[in-house]
């Protein structure tokens, strides 16, 4: 039934998403990075109290009480701000927009996945450059790769990294095309790339809400940009591409900073922890501005131990493919289910994944 479809499409691989159980299954979730702590109880009351007017009417096309939220935080202009179903959805807008054969999208790896699946869709040409192992940005490889559009994953993931602004700043400055700053993680990073907007036209910073604010149900992000970038983006979206109950329930999450800020907090510190008992025990441990851990265990054994954890009900996320495939990456959760991560590896380590039952 392939003859269905575009051939870009019928050959293409489709994402994987991290294992997703059933609400109320009896697991450990720790492989796809969402937030242990609830969101805001703000946006919980927003959510409680909703008016059913609201679901009778389209929202807003522009997401405007999100935008208007967003403005206030950041002392951002409404104009310079487009919101998305998720910041997946901006990316894949962005794709849409500039890039098509002979048009390329280039990024350095490992990096998110998604970038070559929604490629892939458009269809666009990819050039991928690879880190190197101490995981600095090859600015002079980006640049040549002369994209219509760069993604910079920053914090990155799995690596866990955060590009320095100075480098973000000199990659900006170079580029012919569009460099977009994938902030998913920022909210637990040591800094932003946000001031660049203001600096060059070519770019644009995309965020989630699902990361520091507990969102990740929702559906829910946002980009800012010169307006004259988000002109053409404006012009790709869908008319009502995020809806009203996100956008409401968003704007109150966004103004409640001091509760992010607190969950951010104690993430921060279990990650920490987290981090120092993993090393106790042998891993080799990343350093992360993120709400997760890229992790190699002490016999380079990723497969086993993650089947291992499985079976004690604790998902975290094995990357089959070169580079990754002897690795972990690690979702930080709340203190009592990272003791109990421990104690299940302690256990595999010394019993089980070290070859001896």
């Amino acid at each position: 039934m392939t003859h269905f479809f575009r051939p870009s499409v019928a050959a293409m691989t489709g994402y994987t998403p991290g294992e997703q159980p059933r609400p109320g299954t009896r697991v450990i979730k720790l492989n796809t990075n969402e937030n242990p702590y609830p969101p805001s109880p703000a946006a919980m009351e927003v959510l409680r109290s909703l008016d059913s007017e609201w679901l009778r009417r389209y929202p807003t096309p522009y997401a405007d009480d999100f935008r208007q939220a967003i403005g206030e935080v950041l002392a951002v202009p409404l104009d310079w701000i487009i919101v998305g179903n998720g910041s997946d959805e901006l990316l894949s807008v962005i794709i849409r927009a500039c890039t098509e054969s002979g048009r390329s999208l280039v990024y350095p790896t490992p990096t998110y996945v998604l970038y070559r699946t929604l490629a892939a869709a458009q269809p666009a040409d990819v050039i991928e450059i690879p880190y190197s192992n101490d995981y600095h940005l090859p600015i002079e490889k980006l640049v040549a790769a002369r994209g219509a559009v760069t993604f910079i994953a920053s914090p990155n993931s799995p690596s866990a990294h955060g590009v320095p602004l100075r480098d973000l700043r000199k990659l900006a400055s170079q580029l012919t095309g569009v460099l977009v700053i994938d902030e998913a993680y920022v909210d637990f990073a040591n800094e932003t790339a946000l001031p660049l907007v203001q600096e060059f036209e070519n770019v644009i910073i995309v965020r989630t809400l699902s990361k520091g604010y507990s969102l990740a149900g929702l559906r829910l992000g946002f980009g800012i940009a010169n307006p004259k970038l988000l002109s053409g983006l404006l012009k790709v979206k869908d008319s009502y591409n995020v809806d009203a109950i996100a956008c409401l329930v968003g704007a109150a999450a966004m103004r409640d900073q001091a509760y992010k800020n607190k969950c951010v907090a104690k993430v921060k510190a279990s990650r920490t922890k987290l981090a120092l008992e993993l090393k106790q025990l042998g891993f080799q441990v990343w350093d992360s501005q993120t709400n997760f851990l890229l992790v190699q265990p002490p016999q380079s054994n990723a497969e086993a131990i993650y089947l291992e954890l499985k079976e004690h009900g604790i998902l975290v996320r094995y990357f089959n493919q070169p580079g990754l495939d002897d690795k972990l990456r690690i979702t930080v959760g709340t203190d009592e289910q990272n003791q109990i991560l421990i104690e299940a590896l302690l256990q595999c380590l010394t019993v089980r994944c070290s070859g001896s039952r």
